[in-house]
C-alpha cells in the first residue's frame, strides 16, 4: 500500500498529516519524504540516519579530438543541454536530463558521460517507523531523479507514507505516481481552494483515488467542502485550528503529540483509505508486518 500525502500549496499542514499517519501505523509504516527541495519530516520524526548515498544524473563530456561538430547531438537534445556553435560543442549540465541520447547518436562516439550529483538519499529509523528522505543540493532545479531514488527504497511489506512536494508540477507528479491513494491536505481559504482545484485535477488525471483533509477547518468558509461535494471527493477529516498544535509544530513536535485526541482522527483517515482502496494491498501489508 502506498499513500501519498499532497497539497495544492505549501503551508497547509501536509507534513503534519503525513508524519502523524506514519506514527499511528507504527512498525507497519515506512515514511518517505519526497519533498526533496525542503524536506522537514525529519524535524518532527527525529530519525536515526543509518546510511546515505548520493544521487545524480549522467551528463555528457565531449572528446574534442574525435568530435567533428556534426551537430547531431544538438538535434537529439530536447533541452538544449548540448549545443554545437561554430567549431565547438557547448554543454550545459544543469539543463541535462540524463537521457543519454547525445552519446547514443553521436556518429564519432565522441561523447562519454560523467555523473553530476543532484543530492543525497538518507535512510534510517524513527522509533518503529522506517524513514527515508532526499535532500536536493542547494541551487538544483531537477528534483524528479532524486524523488525516484527515494521511492526506489519503498518496502513492499510496509504501508508507505509519501510526503509529496506541494503544488501540481513535475516533482509532485513524480512523487504521487504509482500511489494507491492520495490524501490532499488543504485549508478553507480562497488560496487553499484555488490550489486544491488545480492539484485535484492533476491527481484525477492520473486515475488515482483521493480524499481531502481540511486543516484549520474553522478559520474560513464552506467553499472547500462545497467543491468536494460537487466533485464527489470524500472529506476524510476536518481538523480545527489549535494553538497547541501550532506551538507544538514550531517546537518540532508531532500533531498527535500536541493533541493526543487526534489519534482517533488519523485512525479514521486510515480506515477510510482502506475502504476506498478495497483493502487488498492494505491487508497484505498489514499481515506481512504483524
Amino acid at each position: 500500500m502506498i499513500i501519498s500525502v499532497a497539497s495544492g500549496k505549501g503551508g497547509t499542514g501536509k507534513t503534519s498529516i503525513a508524519t502523524s499517519l506514519a506514527v499511528v501505523l507504527g512498525s507497519r509504516a515506512q515514511l518517505l519524504d519526497c519533498d526533496v527541495e525542503e524536506p522537514n519530516c525529519h524535524i518532527l520524526m527525529k530519525p536515526l540516519i543509518e546510511k546515505s548515498f548520493p544521487v545524480g544524473v549522467p551528463v555528457p563530456v565531449i572528446d574534442k579530438g574525435r568530435c567533428t561538430v556534426c551537430g547531431r547531438c544538438g538535434e537529439v537534445c530536447r533541452f538544449s543541454a548540448i549545443v554545437p556553435i561554430g567549431d565547438v560543442v557547448l554543454t550545459f549540465p544543469e539543463l541535462c536530463h540524463g537521457c543519454g541520447g547525445c552519446a547514443l547518436f553521436c556518429p564519432e562516439k565522441a561523447i562519454t558521460e560523467t555523473l553530476r550529483e543532484l543530492g543525497v538519499v538518507e535512510i534510517g529509523t524513527a522509533g518503529p517507523v522506517d524513514f527515508v528522505h532526499g535532500r536536493l543540493r542547494i541551487g538544483e532545479a531537477m528534483a524528479p531523479p532524486l524523488i525516484r531514488a527515494v521511492k526506489a527504497k519503498i518496502k513492499s511489506e510496509k504501508i508507505a507514507i509519501i510526503d509529496a512536494p506541494p503544488g501540481a508540477s513535475c516533482p509532485v507528479i513524480t512523487a504521487v505516481s504509482g500511489a494507491d491513494f492520495v490524501v490532499m491536505v488543504t485549508e478553507p481559504t480562497p488560496f487553499g481552494l484555488h490550489d486544491l482545484q488545480i492539484a485535484v485535477n492533476a491527481i484525477l488525471g492520473l486515475g488515482i483515488p483521493l480524499g481531502v483533509v481540511v486543516n484549520r477547518s474553522d478559520i474560513g468558509d464552506s467553499a472547500v467542502q462545497d467543491f468536494c461535494q460537487s466533485r464527489r471527493i470524500p472529506i476524510l477529516a476536518e481538523i480545527p485550528h489549535s494553538r497547541r498544535i501550532a506551538e507544538g509544530y514550531s517546537s518540532g513536535h508531532l500533531l498527535i503529540e500536541s493533541e493526543p485526541s487526534h489519534r482517533a482522527t488519523f485512525l479514521k483517515i486510515l480506515s477510510e483509505i482502506e475502504l476506498a482502496t478495497a483493502g487488498t494491498s492494505w491487508r497484505r501489508a498489514s499481515c506481512a508486518s504483524s
